[in-house]
């Protein structure tokens, strides 16, 4: 009888459960596909919830328990912008100077990882909704860096469309996983599609081309993504195509995404995009003409939240159905059940990821490896490198010598440590040398502000410190929502990190007073170092005005002081998106006396000049302004003439220079070239950038970084910036001689190419195989990028393209063939509307370390032959 009780029980009891598990609706039946269960919740929601869940930033929808969700994330080279400490990998063109597929894959998957962490754990907190912590990601940026001059060229994979295809496809493998599924997160390819600066204008700028450049250069890579790699969504751009605005193309979107591709994935607009339609394009009258004609042409996300709060009022005028809303919210919810956050944790495995896995050891290894293989050696005479490690004295000089800034690159998140090149170089040389540093220069000019300690004079109502005042809003309005005491003007937060308990670091206003004393008579130069909008005021009188995003205001002011007079300080900060940091600081400008200088360092044994330019210099609509550089872009390719008659006086030390160049993009170094012994391409790499520095520098790393950009002499060689036409633009029609081509770089061994086997002749629609051995002739073991290269005889433009690559490591002495296997498109152009057209007559392919008859002193032996396609 007490069994029949306990059965009855345990089944009364498991009843209850499943009546009180039962789903209310069908979406919530994980038992449905997932079809099913997007068709059944976007019947269920009104016209307004509709149009609120087309938003980057979506409310919840509380009758039916959906949380709220911003789809905004990034994760260029390791989840950025979040408050937690996360791994930094090297910017992404460093990433392409690796030409290793796997390595970006590894990188986009532990990258994945710990964006998984960081959801969950917000999701634990009931913090969903925020931005920069959803499974969304705005990565990879696969548009073709066409000219050096555009800042966010940093952003991407270079100039060529099969590099950047390859890794672009291996960067959605990786981040987007293989569960049959599940995402594991969502990749989104960015910005389709012809979108290449300037930076400036890119709201209202109408890019044109001609179709066989559209084909062949600006599309290829977008087409492997959404067609091959199955990318999950597509971001698209701000210009306007042909005077569409790019998220309105008839072409663009609906006749090639939509219809050609088949894209059933989701699009979003580029942040403010659509308002750009009647803000700036002037092609729409408002609003609600400009969403109704975006959702027509497919895009279902305004990120920006403005200009299709107006949908509403477009249905209710019968300007669009609210059946065509309902193609883009089951899209949209489509890619949120896909990514398992409709289904419990128990059901997706990538639901209980922990926070273990932030800056995991295996992840900063990866990150460490990457910067490794991102650096190119440009210059190495007389075997200047490796360097002895038993040297005595070290000089390292230069403005990217310390600067963690530069190393982490743009769309960043924030590691636990950097190591800086001068870290890395202190870290190496150990403790029997002596590492002497000094800034010498800025980027652009030769005069320092050194900097003096003031916070000590800072006092406010007779206490020591500053008076911080917070807004909850944009306008410094009403009552600040706390107000405290604070030692100085410093503060760096990640965008939406916790200022307080009571307020997160996002559209806020914040304002610093404090009166200074000076503490003797004389000059003393305030400066700001500030993003978004910034003011600063002594004694009520308005110093500086850089308050609006797009005004170039001045960053310093030199205030005459007297000994014990009080001076009244007010800075006035106001933050909008992105991280969000604001400093005062004081002291002198000093200029530097490079004559002093070379007197000083003389007795070193070489000189580490650690320069170039940096994040601070180019990206994305940039309030700067200095000589070269306009709004993110820059206005020559040329290094600042600063920094070459620094090294032109440091060369009369007679002392060995080994010059470090950090860039997210080509410049051209003709001085350099000529005269400096030892040039070293380091990108901007990452956490571990430093380290790796200092491995390519005493030896131990081999470097094989290979340039994914043609390194152009001057800005002679280039077309006019605003010019989208590919004619005498990157080493595929570039008809002049580079100071450095694309696919270069040199190694301190040698290697050899020999036995190039492959069929004399080539017949159309069938793959063929290409093989030739490669021999590592040199005394030490290293890694050489092996690349082919395909030159058709009749395709005039074009003078020649990548169609293959691996990256191989070879012992001292070791031989290997490498095969490769060309596909009938790889053999193949497109035609002006899109279709492939088979090459045809005679073909150079050729196989070796870089472009063939392009020489590289560490890569000999190019192979080629010539082949005949068959009728």
């Amino acid at each position: 009888m007490k069994n029949i009780l306990v059965s009855f029980s345990l089944l009364f009891c498991t009843a209850l459960n499943a009546q009180q598990n039962k789903p209310e609706f069908p979406f919530q039946n994980t038992a449905l596909s997932f079809e099913q269960r997007v068709n059944d919740l976007v019947s269920r929601l009104t016209l307004e919830e509709k149009v609120a869940q087309m938003l980057n930033a979506t409310p919840a929808i509380k009758r039916f328990n959906i949380p709220a969700y911003d789809w905004w994330n990034e994760v260029l080279h390791g989840v950025a912008r979040t408050q937690y400490k996360v791994t930094v990998y090297p910017q992404a063109i460093g990433m392409a100077a690796t030409f290793d597929t796997n390595s970006l894959k590894t990188m986009a998957d532990y990258s994945a990882i710990e964006g998984r962490a960081i959801f969950n754990e917000n999701t634990k907190q009931n913090k969903a909704g925020s931005r920069y912590t959803g499974l969304t990601y705005w990565t990879p940026n696969i548009n073709i860096f066409r000219d050096p001059r555009w800042g966010r060229g940093q952003e991407t994979y270079g100039e060529d469309p099969f590099l950047t295809a390859m890794l672009g496809k291996s960067f959605v493998n990786g981040l987007q996983g293989n569960d049959p599924k599940y995402l594991k997160a969502a990749a989104c390819a960015k910005h389709y599609a012809v979108h290449s600066g300037p930076e400036p204008s890119r709201h209202s700028f109408n890019a044109v081309t001609s179709d066989y450049d559209l084909w062949n250069t600006y599309l290829p890579a977008f087409k492997e993504l959404v067609v091959n790699a199955k990318v999950a969504g597509v971001m698209c751009a701000y210009n306007a195509f042909k005077t569409q605005p790019c998220c309105g193309s008839d072409e663009l979107m609906t006749h090639i995404l939509r219809d050609q591709w088949q894209f059933t994935g989701y699009v979003t607009s580029d942040c403010g995009a659509i308002d750009d339609f009647y803000r700036f394009h002037k092609t729409h009258a408002d609003a609600v003409s400009a969403a109704t004609d975006a959702v027509l042409h497919g895009t279902d996300i305004d990120c920006g939240n403005q200009s299709y709060k107006a949908l509403v009022d477009a249905v209710k005028q019968g300007k669009i159905s609210e059946k065509q809303l309902d193609v883009s919210l089951r899209r949209l919810f489509m890619i949120r059940f896909r990514l398992g956050m409709f289904d419990p944790p128990s059901m997706v495995k990538y639901a209980n990821t922990p926070t273990s896995e932030l800056e995991s050891p295996a992840h900063a290894a990866h990150a460490l490896k990457m910067a490794r293989q991102s650096i190119v050696l440009l210059k190495n005479e007389n075997h200047t490198l490796p360097l002895r490690k038993n040297l005595k004295k070290i000089v390292v000089l230069g403005p990217n010598a310390d600067n963690g800034i530069a190393i982490l690159g743009n769309y960043n998140g924030t590691p636990s440590r950097l190591v800086t090149v001068l870290q890395g170089i202190k870290d190496k040389a150990g403790s029997n040398t002596e590492v002497v540093y000094e800034k010498a220069i800025q980027f652009t000019n030769d005069t320092l502000l050194v900097y003096s300690d003031v916070s000590s004079q800072y006092s406010i109502d007779g206490k020591k410190g500053v008076k911080a005042e917070y807004f909850n809003n944009k306008e410094l309005a009403g009552d600040p929502l706390f107000t405290r005491t604070e030692s100085d003007i410093d503060h760096f937060w990640q965008e939406g990190e916790a200022v307080t308990d009571q307020m997160k670091a996002l559209n806020f206003t914040a304002r610093y007073t404090t009166d200074y004393t000076a503490p003797t008579t004389g000059d003393l130069t305030f400066e700001m170092d500030a993003d978004d909008g910034y003011r600063l005021l002594i004694d009520g009188n308005e110093v500086i005005n850089a308050w609006q995003r797009n005004r170039f205001g001045a960053r310093s002011h030199k205030l005459q002081i007297e000994k014990g007079k009080k001076y009244r300080i007010v800075v006035e900060y106001l933050q909008t998106e992105g991280k969000a940091n604001v400093r005062l600081r004081a002291g002198n400008f000093i200029k530097s006396d490079f004559a002093a200088l070379t007197n000083r360092i003389k007795d070193a044994d070489v000189i580490v000049y650690a320069g170039g330019i940096s994040p601070q210099l180019e990206g994305e609509e940039m309030r700067v302004n200095y000589p070269g550089f306009n709004g993110g872009d820059r206005t020559t390719i040329a290094l600042p003439a600063v920094q070459t008659e620094l090294m032109k006086a440091l060369k009369t030390t007679g002392k060995p220079i080994v010059f470090v160049m950090l860039t997210g993009s080509a410049i051209a170094i003709p001085w350099e070239n000529e005269n400096i012994p030892a040039i070293v391409n380091a990108w901007y790499g990452g956490q571990s950038a430093g380290t790796a520095i200092a491995d390519v520098l005493f030896g131990d790393y081999n470097p094989a970084g290979r340039l994914p950009v043609t390194f152009y002499k001057s800005d002679n060689d280039l077309p006019s910036f605003e010019e989208y036409s590919m004619n005498n633009r990157t080493y595929r029609y570039f008809k002049g001689e580079p100071l450095y081509p694309f696919g270069y770089g040199l190694s301190y061994t040698n290697f050899t190419y020999s036995d190039l086997r492959t069929a004399a002749t080539l017949s159309p629609g069938k793959n063929v195989t290409v093989s030739a051995r490669v021999t590592n002739s040199g005394a030490k073991d290293g890694e050489e990028v092996v690349q082919l290269y395909v030159a058709p005889k009749n395709e005039p433009q074009l003078v020649r393209a990548l169609k293959g690559f691996k990256r191989i490591a070879l012992k001292a002495g070791e031989s290997k063939v490498v095969s490769f296997t060309l596909t009938p498109q790889d053999l193949s152009t497109m035609s002006t509307s899109g279709k492939t057209i088979p090459m045809s007559g005679k073909i150079t392919i050729s196989i070796g370390g870089g472009q063939p008859d392009l020489k590289i002193k560490t890569s000999s032996g190019v192979v080629r032959k010539d082949l005949l396609v068959s009728k």
